[in-house]
């Protein structure tokens, strides 16, 4: 009985090729361990946060020092809205970020070049695992030149997705709809919504198609990763909308206010670099990247021609006994014939 309906279930599965497209996808991801690899990539998604944290400083305090009516004003809101001894420390805090950002920004960039390195060297692995890919054991240095490369053209990508993003968000849509005189019509609400859903999506498609075809360790086909980068993206935007709504649900107990946006910050990594690799395992199982498994050769036939000399064993002890009767035959007559 649980035969016949296994047997009902792949047939069912088999008839529909999206579902079992889905289901190679999910038997790839789970045996080339996708949940290990998305910890590791949030591991040092997180740590690398640190140094890009002491960047932002430093460039903030660039531009404070060369703006001292924007320090004084900042220190001034600072007092206003934090008054008493915290407010204080806070400005101490913004002029000593103000005096040593020199020295700050220069860690920052070394340990934020370093931490990326583990990053997109991570993502890198977890990317070709997803593809199965069998890459030869180069040298260290070959290595990481090309993790830096990865690192830039990624971050390129990144840029270009950012600015379609700020396009989307932005009022230039509706600036253009006021130039024309069509701000007020009809349903130009939802067309202004649907157009910056649009270009956040394809800003985010960008980055993946980058991700899922340029970051593994070998080429692989363009096509497949586009399709697969579209699921994402979309798969991606709506993560976003939920992660934003558990934010809002999570920042407003005081555990959440402590611990919240780290929690949170490790939960959204987590999410996004799941749906990055099962889209690439979506891709490594596609119909034109399925290579049939190699049949082995048989093993060569080897013939071995017995021959045996002398005699057995058995022979040897049947004339041994008929050699003694007829010794003792003659014998016998031998006897009789001298009487």
């Amino acid at each position: 009985m649980f035969d016949k309906s296994k047997a009902r279930i792949e047939r069912a599965v088999q008839a529909r090729p999206w579902l079992d497209h889905l289901v190679r996808a999910g038997g790839s991801y789970n045996r080339q361990r996708g949940n290990y690899y998305a910890a590791g990539i949030t591991y040092f998604t997180v740590l690398s946060l640190f140094p890009l944290l002491m960047v932002g400083f430093a460039a903030a305090g660039f531009v404070l020092s060369h703006n001292p009516h924007l320090l004084t004003e900042m220190q001034s809101k600072v007092v206003e809205n934090i008054p008493g001894s915290l407010g204080g420390q806070l400005n101490d805090l913004i002029n000593t970020a103000v005096r040593s950002r020199t020295s700050v920004g220069v860690i920052g960039l070394v340990g934020a070049f370093y931490a990326g390195l583990g990053w997109i060297a991570n993502l890198r692995a977890a990317l070709t695992e997803q593809w199965e890919q069998q890459v030869p054991q180069g040298d260290w240095l070959h290595t990481k030149i090309s993790d830096v490369f990865s690192l830039v053209g990624l971050g390129v990508a990144m840029a270009v997705s950012l600015g379609l993003s700020a396009l989307a968000s932005s009022g230039l849509g509706l600036d253009l709809l006021r130039r024309v005189h069509l701000d007020h019509a009809p349903g130009v609400n939802v067309v202004l919504t649907v157009a910056s859903l649009v270009l956040a999506v394809a800003a985010t498609w960008a980055v993946f198609v980058w991700m899922i075809a340029r970051l593994p360790r070998l080429p692989v086909t363009l096509t497949s990763a586009g399709k697969a980068a579209l699921i994402a993206a979309i798969a991606f935007e709506i993560w976003k909308q939920v992660a934003s709504f558990y934010l809002k649900k999570i920042l407003t107990s005081p555990a959440g206010v402590a611990f919240g946006p780290i929690v949170g910050l490790m939960v959204f990594a987590y999410i996004t670099a799941r749906i990055i690799l099962f889209a690439t395992a979506w891709a490594a199982t596609a119909s034109e990247n399925m290579l049939e498994a190699p049949v082995p050769p048989p093993a060569p036939a080897v013939i071995e021609p017995r021959v045996v000399a002398g005699m057995s064993t058995e022979g040897g002890a049947l004339l041994f006994g008929a050699g003694a009767v007829t010794a003792a035959l003659l014998t016998q007559l031998r006897n009789r014939h001298r009487r």
